[in-house]
């Protein structure tokens, strides 16, 4: 259940906010915000794991079940959130995920939005498990089989978080546990998801996979209501002209959203993420959790987990911002794309200067987070998006991204991360200047 909440232009901004509900599976402006957190203040939220455990609970209208939204002091529509991400923690002991496919007849239009029961024609119907295995999910009112998906190659896999270390288990130890999914998931108190472990797929055993956790969806309240998973270009294209009640046109969708479901395994503790504001308040949330990705997210789904994390806010006034802006922590930039170390400028002032005088770029890197149907469509609308904030050419942008820059999948089938050295006077005007600053230590 949603948090009851009082207007709020009559709530004090607080330090602190901590979140323990969630939206089951639809951000928007009709989800009540809590807070606001002041300009400067912390988020803290305990979150459910995303994609397979709200994929196979059919009351859910979106593939994850983020947090509930947390208004900023201050901020208003045109401005941008920068959300610093100082804690993001595995609390999972175990999750299960693989390769989804989709049974027709238990959804209309989109399996992860409308589900319905192919027996009693329930639309969204309440569920309970019954049982292990992928025939788990069951009915409420006349007790069919109901989950839309299956796993057609999966693996279960447990954590070792203080090592930074998980293992893909047998099929016995992953039907063992199975018989207690939510104790090994470490659902939240108020998560209504039913666990993915309950499905028992072991077909990976002895894989050793390093832990790497972060966020696959984070950011701002989108200006109209839709599916969490599918705020982003690529999820989100399925929901243009779809049959059911979050149905929209093109223009729609790329008015009303934001990109919160990145899927950027960059975005993890020490990262920054500043995000467009489209609704007063900016409303925060963060949700889908992965212990660890490859660049592409190419088996669609990975490990997802519940976990904590905690978020900084910063306003940034009057940004502009149509999505995010990613600085990404310096390990993680691609290495044409790193700030330049004192040995290499200097060598670089001497190669200057054998041939006359030019005078040395002062820049640092940026990376603008792109989506589309297609990764074709979503570099283009990075690269677009780089050149309408900055101002800089649009064919500039195309020459710093090959030479001082990199053009990296986050997601499979569209979402981008373009990345490239921006010259500081221009982050200065955009206003993010001192954050890129403190964030590569210029």
């Amino acid at each position: 259940m949603l948090a009851e909440a009082l207007p709020l232009e009559s709530r004090l901004a607080q330090d602190v906010v901590r979140v323990d509900t969630f939206t089951r599976g639809i951000v928007g402006p009709s989800i009540p915000m809590l807070g606001p957190v002041k300009d400067g203040g912390r988020i803290v939220t305990g979150t459910a794991p995303g994609c397979w455990g709200p994929m196979i609970t059919p009351k859910f209208q979106g593939g994850h079940e983020v947090t509930q939204p947390v208004a900023v002091e201050g901020a208003r529509v045109g401005d941008a959130i920068a959300l610093k991400l100082r804690r993001v923690e595995v609390t999972s002991l175990a999750t299960a995920s693989g390769v989804m496919q989709t049974i027709d007849g238990r959804y209309v239009g989109d399996p992860f939005v409308a589900k319905v029961c192919p027996k009693c024609g329930a639309p969204s119907p309440a569920t309970h498990l019954e049982g292990i295995g992928q025939q788990a999910v069951r009915c409420d009112a006349c007790g069919a089989e109901v989950s839309a998906f299956r796993v057609a190659n999966g693996y279960v896999i447990v954590f070792d978080q203080e090592n930074a270390v998980a293992v893909t288990v047998t099929k016995e130890i992953a039907e063992r546990i199975a018989r207690d999914p939510a104790s090994f998931a470490r659902l939240p108190a108020a998560s209504e998801q039913h666990s993915i472990l309950a499905f028992a797929q072991a077909d990976l055993v002895g894989l050793v996979s390093p832990m790497q956790p972060f966020l696959g969806n984070v950011g701002t309240t989108p200006s109209r209501d839709l599916p969490d998973s599918h705020n982003c270009g690529d999820f989100g294209s399925f929901l243009i002209g779809a049959p059911h009640k979050y149905g929209m046109s093109r223009d729609e969708l790329d008015r009303h959203k934001t990109d919160g479901h990145m899927d950027a395994n960059s975005v993890r503790a020490g990262a920054v993420v500043i995000c467009p504001v489209k609704v007063p308040g900016g409303g925060v949330y963060v949700g889908d959790m992965h212990a660890q990705q490859g660049n592409g997210e190419i088996a669609v789904h990975t490990t997802d987990v519940a976990g904590e994390a905690e978020l900084e806010v910063e306003v940034v006034k009057g940004l502009g911002i149509d999505g995010p802006i990613l600085l990404q922590r310096l390990e993680d930039l691609p290495p044409l794309a790193r700030p330049l170390t004192a040995e290499l400028r200097g060598k670089a002032h001497a190669l200057a200067e054998r041939y006359g005088r030019v005078p040395l770029e002062v820049n640092a890197p940026i990376t603008f987070i792109g989506s589309g149907a297609t990764i074709n469509e979503a570099t283009t609308n990075g690269l677009q998006r780089a050149a309408a904030v900055t101002g800089l050419p649009y064919n500039e942008i195309l020459n710093r991204a090959t030479i001082a820059g990199s053009i990296e999948i986050a997601r499979l089938p569209g979402v981008a991360r373009v990345t490239f050295l921006c010259p500081m006077p221009v982050l200065e005007r955009m206003g993010i200047a001192p954050l890129v600053r403190a964030q590569y230590g210029l």
